[in-house]
C-alpha cells in the first residue's frame, strides 16, 4: 500500500472503523502522515503567531488537526493489532511504561495468519484482499 492509498483508507474509507485488519504499510504510512500534518499545523500556528490554547503551548490549528486525527489513529492501531491476531483492547498497554515497547513490537511485526491461513477472526489479510 502506498502513502496516498493508506491515508485515503484510514481517513476516508475507515475513519472510525475498529473492525477488520490493517496492513503494516497502512498503519505506518498513516503514522507518518499524522506526524507531518501535526508538524505543519504547528509551523503554521507559529508563523501566524497564534496564541496557545489554554496555556498548553499548542496552537488552535495544531490542536484541531491532532484531535481530528485522534480517532482514525486509534482505529488503525486497533485494526493493526487485529492483523497480528490480538484484540484491540491490548492498545491500552500504551498507558503502562513497558507496554509501549510491547505494542511497538506488535505494530512492526508482519501479519499473523490465523487457523484458516490468510484469515484470522478479524477477517482476511488486507494485503491479499487488495491484490484481488
Amino acid at each position: 500500500m502506498q502513502f496516498g492509498q493508506a491515508v485515503k483508507s484510514v481517513v476516508i474509507d475507515n475513519y472510525a472503523t475498529f473492525n477488520g485488519r490493517a496492513a503494516r504499510s497502512e498503519y505506518w504510512w498513516f503514522a507518518l502522515f499524522s506526524l507531518l500534518a501535526s508538524s505543519a499545523a504547528a509551523l503554521i500556528d507559529g508563523a501566524a503567531g497564534s496564541p496557545p490554547v489554554a496555556d498548553s503551548g499548542v496552537g488552535l490549528l495544531e490542536l484541531t488537526v491532532t484531535l481530528g486525527l485522534l480517532l482514525p489513529s486509534l482505529a488503525v492501531a486497533v485494526r493493526r493489532l487485529h492483523d497480528r491476531g490480538h484484540s484491540g483492547w491490548w492498545w491500552l498497554l500504551v498507558f503502562t511504561g513497558i507496554g509501549v515497547i510491547v505494542l511497538l513490537y506488535w505494530l512492526v511485526m508482519p501479519a499473523k495468519p490465523g487457523a484458516e491461513g490468510d484469515h484470522n477472526r478479524w477477517g482476511r489479510n488486507p494485503l491479499l484482499a487488495v491484490d484481488e
